[in-house]
């Protein structure tokens, strides 16, 4: 074990040798590295604060079923039951056509407009809340509950109030699956990046390469320091991208605080938790050393 922590110790400090060696090199690979990565980084910190809107939130869709206009309010008011038995565990709330006319005529600029028709062109209705979802993922089946109302007879249409939920639970699929789709592009062109350094460096460290070989070193022996270049790479590119991630949520607050404010809301973007950072660390570090290993084995038995 002791021999085992040698080795490493000393292929970590002969990395970090070849990296003094030409910090300007390693610098502007690392500034290349954190632009790729810093996208789909930004892209998992906005997702992140934008979930709590479709998973964490609860949610009571609401369903405004809507009676024949010539339906007698007897059999209107009887039809209680019927959506009840659709509409299981829901609360059921009978709106009579005046009062619809009432809150509408209340509303500014209407009515003078609902006068002018004459006789009162609003059915009676029924609002049924919902209250069995308890996230935006589980609200597919509220059609399902709407297409049963719309069978009973006597009910005109059917209007589903909380259609959003669904919609924004099939945007954030779309933004998840269009961030996979961005982060294994963009993990491709780390991986191409320190594929192409490392092959730079085993150029460079050819004839030194070639004198461990002459006194017996392994390729594992030889390997491991570009292993660590290549992971010491990905890792610095990491922390750059997430530090810039975090100091653009600054700005972007500022402007998002003045969108928010016009729908009396305080949403402000947060960085990362300090494990979910850890992870996207390790993640870039694993490409690094990635490409370290594909290219440094292409390189080694080149020189064969």
């Amino acid at each position: 074990m002791i021999g085992w922590l040698r080795q490493h110790g000393f292929a970590l400090g002969s990395a970090l040798v070849h990296v003094r060696r030409a910090p300007g090199s390693f610098l502007f690979n690392i500034l290349v590295v954190a632009i790729a990565l810093a996208l789909p980084f930004a892209g998992v910190t906005v997702l992140d604060n934008v979930r709590p809107m479709s998973e964490q939130l609860s949610v009571d869709p609401e369903l405004s079923v809507f009676l024949k206009q010539d339906l007698p309010r007897e059999h209107a008011q009887g039809m209680a039951g019927s959506l009840r038995a659709v509409a299981k565990e829901a609360r059921i709330v009978f709106v009579p056509r005046e009062a619809a006319l009432a809150e509408l005529q209340d509303k500014n600029g209407l009515a003078g407009v609902i006068d002018t028709l004459g006789d009162n062109p609003l059915p009676d209705s029924y609002v049924v809340k919902l209250n069995a979802f308890q996230s935006a993922a589980q609200s597919a089946h509220v059609d399902e509950v709407a297409e049963q109302l719309r069978a009973i007879p006597g009910v005109e249409s059917v209007q589903v109030d909380s259609a959003w939920v669904k919609r924004l639970a099939a945007l954030l699929g779309v933004l998840r699956m269009g961030l996979l789709l961005l982060a294994g592009t963009l993990g491709t062109v780390v991986i191409a990046v320190v594929f192409n350094t490392i092959r730079l460096q085993v150029l460079t460290q050819r004839e030194e390469i070639l004198v461990l070989r002459l006194i017996g070193a392994t390729d594992t022996y030889i390997q491991r320091p570009f292993y660590y270049t290549g992971a010491l790479l990905g890792l610095c590119a990491g922390g750059v991208a997430l530090g810039a991630v975090a100091l653009s949520l600054q700005p972007l607050n500022m402007a998002i605080a003045e969108f928010a404010r016009l729908y009396a809301s305080e949403f402000q973007l947060a960085p990362l938790e300090p494990l979910a950072m850890a992870l996207l660390l390790a993640l870039s570090a694993g490409l690094g050393l990635v490409g370290a290993a594909l290219s440094v084995r292409r390189q080694l038995a080149r020189l064969s």
